[in-house]
């Protein structure tokens, strides 16, 4: 899918925003998309590297059935090079260089439904270079009464987009950092592609929520938590967003982890551009809970992925928060 041949028996491979030109016998940047003899193929359909059932607040999605199970899938590789992957070791690996389990879309959507998940969820990896999977997984999802996410970087184009999206409940878009240096540097990618992802899913109506890894002396400037909270809340106030810890990984292990007084600088950035909901992640802390924007009650009370207390109507002033349970 989302491809269309070119001179000299090459190919274009439109699924995400590196728009790879491949020669024949070569694969994309992805290095699971190849041209086999002048027809684009993608060569881990099917191919699962991990498989578990999360708590939806693994994603992180906190406004999207909260306290629910989802069924997650990985494959291997991406179409992103980043220093500080948490899952390099598959989404560095090449095809054959790990073992994988044969999952066919009826049967994922089988095991979700004997695991008692609501939903499934493509994550761990890039699931827009897993697009033929997740799309005819997605379908068989929604037919099965079973809601549906992307945990993505977004680099996918319009036309995926468009493809996908009837079939796409949530999404939870990973925004690596907020300069064009940074993209280029860290990610080997663009940072407007994944910009304009966002703004068009939520435009048709995927729930979307946005984590920003914070990594010390590289995206953690105000400028760029300024930029990227006025740029969220232009989108809308209200869509979430998770402010999360770096660790050191991969191959950037000689960055500390993020101190807990740049994530309260996030915390107050995002407060101050109008954001409404924010949160922050891989670490123990009241931000973890919803509050209610207008009086300041917990509406969410959550402890790691534990929720004591749910709902999404404030106890105290009856304000309805925008949740989908």
């Amino acid at each position: 899918m989302l491809w269309e041949p070119i001179a000299d028996e090459g190919v274009h491979c439109f699924a995400c925003a590196h728009e790879c030109k491949i020669k024949k016998w070569d694969r994309g940047i992805c290095h699971v998309r190849q041209n086999l003899d002048g027809k684009l193929a993608t060569l881990i359909y099917a191919e699962v590297s991990s498989m578990n059932v999360d708590p939806i607040e693994k994603k992180p999605l906190f406004h999207f059935y909260p306290g629910s199970k989802v069924f997650s899938l990985g494959s291997v590789s991406c179409n992103f090079k980043c220093e500080h992957c948490q899952n390099y070791d598959i989404s560095f690996a090449e095809v054959g260089e790990m073992g994988t389990t044969e999952v066919l879309p009826e049967r994922s959507v089988q095991l979700a439904l004997e695991r008692n998940c609501r939903g499934i969820a493509w994550t761990y990896n890039e699931p827009t270079i897993w697009f033929e999977y997740t799309y005819d997984s997605a379908i068989l999802a929604k037919e099965a009464g079973l809601y549906t996410v992307y945990v993505t970087n977004g680099y996918m184009t319009p036309q995926a987009l468009e493809k996908i999206g009837p079939y796409l409940d949530a999404a939870n878009v990973d925004v690596k950092g907020f300069s064009k240096k940074f993209y280029n540097g860290v990610c080997k990618a663009r940072l407007d592609p994944v910009l304009h992802t966002c703004e068009r899913m939520h435009e048709s109506g995927i729930h979307l929520e946005l984590t920003y890894l914070i990594i010390p002396g590289l995206n953690d400037d105000e400028e760029q938590l300024g930029a990227f909270s006025e740029w969220a809340a232009g989108v809308d106030r209200d869509i979430p967003v998770h402010f999360s810890r770096f660790h050191p990984d991969w191959r950037m292990l000689d960055r500390p982890a993020t101190p807990m007084e740049t994530l309260k600088k996030a915390h107050h950035v995002a407060t101050q551009a109008g954001l409404r909901y924010i949160y922050l992640g891989n670490v123990a802390s009241q931000y973890e809970n919803t509050f209610c924007p207008d009086c300041g009650a917990i509406i969410i009370n959550r402890t790691g992925y534990r929720i004591s207390k749910r709902g999404k109507t404030c106890p105290r002033c009856g304000y309805v928060a925008p949740i989908i349970d």
